[in-house]
C-alpha cells in the first residue's frame, strides 16, 4: 500500500483510530467525561482530512482537480471512489456523530459506566457509514455494511435493560437477514457479470438481453430485488421497516438519533451509487419500483404515526415516512416516463434533491432528537402526555422541538420546506406528478401528529413545575442544529450547489 493509498483512506483511519484510542484511554482515565473530548477531536480530524481531499478534488491550492481521487494504479482504485459524492456524505456522517456526542453528555450517566464503549462503537459505526458511501465494489460494500450494522446492534443494547436488549437483538436479527439477502443478490450479480465492480456490472449489462424480462436477465432481476431488500432495511423503507419503532423506543436515545439520520444517509448513499452507476441504463425499471416503495413508505409511516403515544415511536414512524419522501428523488430519473428523455440519460435533478433532502433532514431530525434527549433525561419519560406544559418548564427546548416538528411537516422557512419542494419538483419533471401529489397529501396528513405534540407542549397544563436544566454542551448541540435547520430554509443556495456538484461525480449522471 502506497502513501497515496493511505492519504485516500486517511479520514476513515482517523475516525477508526480514534475509536481504538478511546477504548485504550477508557482503561486509564478515571474522568470518563474526557473521552467525549477525545472522540470529538477524532471527528474534527476526520473533517479536516475530508476538507483537504475536497480541496484537491476541486483543484484548489495546487490540487489534482480529479473528480475521483482514487483513479489510477493504486491498490484502492477498484474498491473506493473518493469523489465529491463520498466526501459530501463524509461531512454529513461526521457532523451527525459530533452532534450526537455533544447531546449525549447528560444521557451518558444512564449508561452504567459504558462511556468508552458507547463512544468507540459510535466511531466504528461512523467509519463504516463513510466507507459505505465511497464503496464502488460489492465486497467493499458488504464489509462496510457489516462495519456499520454490528456496532449499531451493540449500541442499541447498551442500556442492558429489557427494552434495550430487545432492541439490540431485533436490530441484529433483522440486520443479519437483510445482509444475507444482499449477499445472495451480490453473488447473483457476480455470476452474471463476472466482476464485483459496480462499473463492471454496468458494462456487462450492456450486452444483448438474455431473457425478455426487466434488466434482460432473471438472475439480474432477482439480484436487484435482493439488493433493494438489503438497502430497504438501512433506509427504513416499507416493507422493510418492521424493526424501526421497537428499536427507536428501546435503544438509548442518542443511538436512536444516530440511527435516524446517519444510517439513513449512508443507506441512500450506497443505493444511489449502485443504482445510478451500476443500473443507470435501466432506470425506467428500477425508477418505477422506487416510486412504488416511496408511496408505500410515506403512507404507512404517516398513518401509523397518528396513533402513537410515545415520542420516540412517533419519530420512528416519521423516519419511515421521510424515507418515502427521499425515495421520490431516487425515482425521479429521466426515462421513468415514456415522454421523458431516453433510458439511461439520468439527470442531476433527482439525486441532487436526495442529497439536499438528506442534509435538511439531518438538521431537522437531530433538532428533534437532541431536544427529546435533553427532555427525557430529566423527566425520565418518553410519553407525549408527559411533555404537557413544557413551554413553562423550558421555553427554549419547547421552541426548538416545535421548530423541528414544523420542519418535518415542511413548513417555511425551515430546511425541509425547500427539500420537499425540490423533491416534488424533480418528480413532476420526471413524469411522476402522481407521486408528487401523494407526497403533498402525506405531508398534510403528517401535520396531525406533529402538531399534536406542539399542542401538548404549549396548550396543556404542566405535569410538574420544576424547571428543566441541561448542560452547556447540549445547548451547543441544539443551537447548531437549529441554526442549520433555519439556514438551509432561508438561504438554501449554497447547499443546493454542493449537492449538485456532489451528484455530478456519479458515473452515469448527465454532466
Amino acid at each position: 500500500m502506497s502513501s497515496y493509498d493511505l492519504y485516500l483512506i486517511s479520514p476513515y483511519l482517523a475516525v477508526a483510530g480514534t475509536g481504538l484510542l478511546v477504548v485504550l484511554l477508557d482503561l486509564v482515565f478515571r474522568r470518563k467525561g474526557l473521552l467525549a473530548g477525545v472522540a470529538l477531536a477524532g471527528l474534527a480530524l476526520g473533517l479536516l482530512l475530508t476538507a483537504v481531499q475536497a480541496r484537491d478534488s476541486l483543484g484548489l491550492g495546487g490540487g489534482s482537480g480529479l473528480p475521483n481521487l482514487a483513479i489510477g494504479p493504486g491498490l484502492l482504485a477498484a474498491s473506493l471512489a473518493v469523489d465529491r459524492f463520498a466526501l459530501f456524505f463524509n461531512v454529513l456522517v461526521l457532523a451527525a456523530a459530533g452532534i450526537v456526542i455533544l447531546a449525549s453528555v447528560d444521557y451518558l450517566e444512564r449508561m452504567r459506566g459504558n462511556h468508552g464503549e458507547f463512544l468507540a462503537l459510535l466511531l466504528f459505526s461512523a467509519t463504516g457509514m463513510m466507507l459505505l458511501s465511497a464503496a464502488a465494489e460489492l465486497i467493499t460494500i458488504y464489509i462496510a455494511l457489516e462495519l456499520t450494522t454490528l456496532p449499531l446492534a451493540a449500541l442499541a443494547a447498551l442500556l442492558m435493560d429489557r427494552n434495550s436488549s430487545e432492541a439490540g437483538l431485533k436490530y441484529l436479527i433483522v440486520g443479519a437477514i437483510s445482509s444475507a439477502l444482499m449477499l445472495y443478490g451480490m453473488a447473483l450479480l457476480f455470476g452474471f457479470a463476472g466482476t464485483t465492480s459496480v462499473e463492471g456490472i454496468a458494462a456487462a449489462l450492456l450486452a444483448p438481453a438474455q431473457q425478455p424480462v426487466p434488466f434482460g436477465s432473471y438472475a439480474v432481476l432477482a439480484a436487484v430485488a435482493l439488493l433493494l431488500a438489503g438497502f430497504g432495511f438501512k433506509i427504513a423503507a416499507v416493507p422493510f421497516q418492521m424493526w424501526v419503532p421497537d428499536v427507536y423506543q428501546g435503544a438509548p436515545a442518542p443511538v436512536a438519533a444516530f440511527l435516524s439520520v446517519a444510517s439513513k444517509a449512508a443507506g441512500f448513499a450506497v443505493l444511489l451509487r449502485v443504482f445510478y452507476t451500476g443500473f443507470g441504463d435501466f432506470d425506467w425499471h428500477w425508477g418505477a419500483l422506487a416510486a412504488g416503495l416511496a408511496a408505500a413508505s410515506m403512507t404507512v409511516g404517516n398513518l401509523v404515526a397518528m396513533s402513537q403515544t410515545n415520542i420516540r415511536r412517533l419519530l420512528g414512524y416519521s423516519t419511515i415516512a421521510h424515507a418515502g419522501y427521499i425515495l421520490i428523488g431516487v425515482a425521479a430519473v429521466a426515462g421513468t416516463s415514456a415522454s421523458q428523455a431516453s433510458p439511461g440519460s439520468l439527470t442531476t435533478a433527482g439525486p441532487s434533491s436526495v442529497l439536499f433532502y438528506l442534509a435538511a433532514y439531518v438538521a431537522a431530525n437531530l433538532t428533534a432528537f437532541v431536544a427529546v434527549i435533553a427532555i427525557s433525561s430529566r423527566i425520565a419519560s418518553d410519553r407525549i402526555s408527559d411533555y404537557a406544559g413544557l413551554v413553562q418548564r423550558s421555553p427554549f427546548l419547547a421552541a426548538a422541538l416545535a421548530l423541528a416538528l414544523a420542519a418535518l411537516i415542511g413548513i417555511p422557512p425551515t430546511s425541509l420546506f425547500i427539500a420537499k419542494l425540490y423533491v416534488f419538483s424533480a418528480a413532476v419533471h420526471s413524469g411522476l406528478a402522481w407521486l408528487a401529489l401523494v407526497g403533498v397529501i402525506n405531508s398534510v396528513v403528517s401535520a396531525y401528529y406533529y402538531i399534536k405534540v406542539i399542542r401538548v407542549m404549549f396548550l396543556e397544563p404542566p405535569a410538574a413545575q420544576e424547571r428543566i436544566h441541561i448542560s452547556p454542551t447540549v445547548w451547543a448541540a441544539l443551537a447548531l442544529v437549529v441554526a442549520a435547520t433555519l439556514w438551509m430554509g432561508i438561504a438554501p443556495a449554497a447547499m443546493l450547489g454542493v449537492a449538485e456538484g456532489a451528484v455530478r461525480a456519479l458515473s452515469g449522471v448527465a454532466r
